[in-house]
């Protein structure tokens, strides 16, 4: 097994002078499953296709243990990867899928054998070994996928939003499978997705881009108690965190009728007027109907799951109208139409820099 080393490696597509990548800067712990994560175009895919060898490396280096390996062909970098589209041979059975490339490096057919059916075991794919991929379903073909890569015993696996082709039911239960198969492997894993639902529930450590600049690299739920930034809040954590720039009073920050106590530090680090304060859902206080503290949200869509809701709403801050989404229990659940007075919970706010987006609060 080995550690992965981003070290300031860079990537410029040619024509652009801008990078699709810029100095990214991670250490891989080995064994460790490190998810990328970030809106489409913010190079988190082409930081895995560099690792994997398949885009140039234009600044900076790759290493893979003690090798570098910032300019080695893929075949080379000893590393297996799970692509979106399965990229299964139609023509050749499950068997016959998983044990390709060990047939082209040569190893002998009772070896070949003994690996697949191993891996078979693992992914539950026993009974399908003798199917062609048309004869499987899609989160079967995906398993079919990581047969392939387990097989070969690479030092890191890649993984390219592989679970975005099956349906949601789907991509929770394999999402669970990966997460627990790498544990068990202990084998150093990459993982590239969207969904950052995907990222908090799989990675031990998540790192977010955007734009080609990595904005935090952390523990999930570090990531969602101390996001470094605007862009992090808003992005992390679903339904996303409430942003609303607030103006600064003594003691505090003045959230409608009511001051909100924040760490006297994280006010003296700005000389902005407003900061803007972060709340998650589950972090509001909803006031009596009769009280006139903190903010008076009007309903305006209450989303049930059940064992509690979402009740998105519309509130006057600073004489703008600012969309404000607060979960409440499924049996406390308010009409559509309806007036909820919410106050912020104490020591659960998030205090960003209005002008930078720099957090402020520890």
């Amino acid at each position: 097994m080995a550690t992965v080393t981003f070290d300031k490696a860079t990537r410029v597509y040619p024509g652009s002078t801008k990078p699709a990548v810029d100095a990214l800067d991670i250490e891989i712990a080995d064994g460790e499953f490190l998810v990328l994560v970030g809106p489409s175009g913010c190079g988190k895919s082409t930081s895995l296709r560099m690792l994997a060898g398949l885009e140039d490396v234009n600044g900076g280096a790759i290493r893979i243990g003690d090798r570098d390996v910032t300019h080695l062909p893929p075949k080379d970098r000893d590393i297996a990867m799970v692509f979106q589209n399965y990229a299964l041979y139609p023509h050749m059975t499950v068997a016959d899928n998983m044990g390709f490339a060990l047939k082209i490096a040569g190893v002998n057919k009772a070896e070949i054998r003994q690996k697949v059916e191993e891996a078979a075991k693992i992914l539950d794919l026993t009974e399908y070994l003798d199917r062609k991929p048309k004869a499987l379903s899609g989160g079967q073909r995906q398993r079919v996928a990581m047969g392939r890569a387990i097989v070969r015993e690479p030092q890191v696996f890649l993984m390219d939003e592989p679970l975005s082709n099956l349906d949601a039911k789907l991509r929770v239960s394999t999402r669970t499978q990966i997460a627990s198969l790498q544990r068990r492997l202990g084998i150093t894993t990459v993982y590239v997705t969207h969904d950052q639902v995907e990222a908090l529930t799989m990675g031990d450590r998540v790192a977010v881009l955007k734009d080609g600049l990595l904005q935090q690299v952390d523990t999930p739920r570090n990531m969602y108690d101390k996001p470094a930034n605007l862009f992090v809040a808003g992005f992390i954590g679903s339904p996303a965190m409430n942003l609303i720039e607030v103006p600064v009073t003594d003691g505090g920050v003045k959230f409608g009728n009511s001051v909100v106590p924040v760490q006297r530090d994280a006010l003296s680090a700005t000389s902005d007027k407003t900061v803007t304060v972060g709340v998650r859902p589950e972090h509001f206080d909803v006031a009596g109907a009769d009280s006139d503290l903190g903010v008076a949200v009007t309903v305006n869509v209450v989303e049930e799951l059940g064992s509690d809701a979402f009740v998105y709403g519309t509130a006057q801050v600073g004489g703008e109208a600012k969309d404000i989404v607060v979960r409440v229990g499924g049996r406390e659940v308010p009409e559509k139409g309806s007036e909820l007075h919410v106050v912020p919970r104490g020591g659960e706010t998030h205090v960003f820099s209005t002008s930078t987006g720099a957090r402020l609060s520890d």
